[in-house]
């Protein structure tokens, strides 16, 4: 995300987990392409993705579990300090992609590095902690989730399932609570669920997906990269501009995750 209140006076800027053309239009739409690439620029991620930021000076996009582990070999390899709270952040990077160093992506030397950033002195107990007490929700929230898991759809079995989120409730419930993220979970725990999406519509006609998929079905970079978007092969999304009603949009986005779950052996989907 581009803050319209950057500093100008700067040596070199530093983009860090995404490497695509997604942040070049946000610097467009806020006016600071100009000024921010006129500087030297170093993109730092891990997705897999071509990075195509035409005015990037050095790109290192590794294929690591977190933006975070690459940061922290880039310290070991460059011999950077690494006081008490970057290791803090290193860890909530790395514990987060992982979703607690249990994705396919996470890798043995990803958990070497936990261990380490744990022997300097994080506290993962104390992380979670902090992730708990944010994940705590209003009896409002509640509510409203409650009522977002009734309109929940289920499609070919339960395989894929699907919630809409409108702009009132964007508006209303975001300043407290992701809306699409109270229920997500939920809809990837129902019984032979593979993929859960969650559709969210603007008054621009702009419509966001958000993609989650259980283990064995790794296809959300793939789905998300047949509209324009991307990420992991299990957390992914995209966005489409207007002029493709919702209704539409849904159909072809479940035909597409059905077509590509029927790919993959049927013996591996939850």
């Amino acid at each position: 995300r581009v803050s319209s209140e950057l500093p100008k006076k700067f040596d070199a800027s530093i983009i860090v987990d995404t490497s695509t053309i997604d942040l070049f239009d946000s610097l467009i739409k806020s006016g600071q392409k100009g000024w921010i690439a006129a500087k030297p620029s170093i993109v730092l991620d891990h997705h897999d993705v071509q990075a195509n930021i035409s005015f990037a000076s050095v790109v290192c996009n590794q294929p690591v579990v977190s933006t975070g582990e690459l940061i922290f070999e880039l310290s070991q390899q460059l011999k950077w300090p690494v006081p008490l709270e970057a290791a803090e952040m290193l860890a909530v990077s790395i514990m987060s992609d992982s979703l607690g160093l249990i994705t396919e992506a996470t890798s043995a030397r990803s958990i070497q590095i936990i261990s380490q950033l744990v022997g300097q002195g994080v506290s993962l107990a104390k992380i979670d902690n902090e992730r708990r007490q944010l994940m705590r929700k209003s009896a409002e929230l509640v509510a409203y989730k409650g009522r977002l898991l009734q309109r929940v759809e289920y499609h070919n079995n339960n395989q894929v399932a699907t919630i809409d989120i409108p702009w009132d409730e964007i508006q209303q419930y975001s300043p407290s609570y992701n809306p699409s993220m109270l229920v997500m979970d939920d809809m990837r725990m129902t019984e032979g669920t593979a993929v859960a999406i969650a559709f969210k519509s603007y008054p621009d006609g702009k419509v966001t997906a958000k993609i989650r998929c259980n283990y064995g079905s790794p296809v959300a970079n793939q789905i998300a990269a047949q509209f324009g978007g991307g990420g992991h092969q299990y957390a992914s999304g995209f966005k489409v501009a207007k002029g493709q009603p919702l209704g539409q949009l849904k159909a072809k986005t479940v035909a597409l995750a059905l077509e590509l779950l029927q790919k993959l052996p049927q013996d591996q989907l939850t």
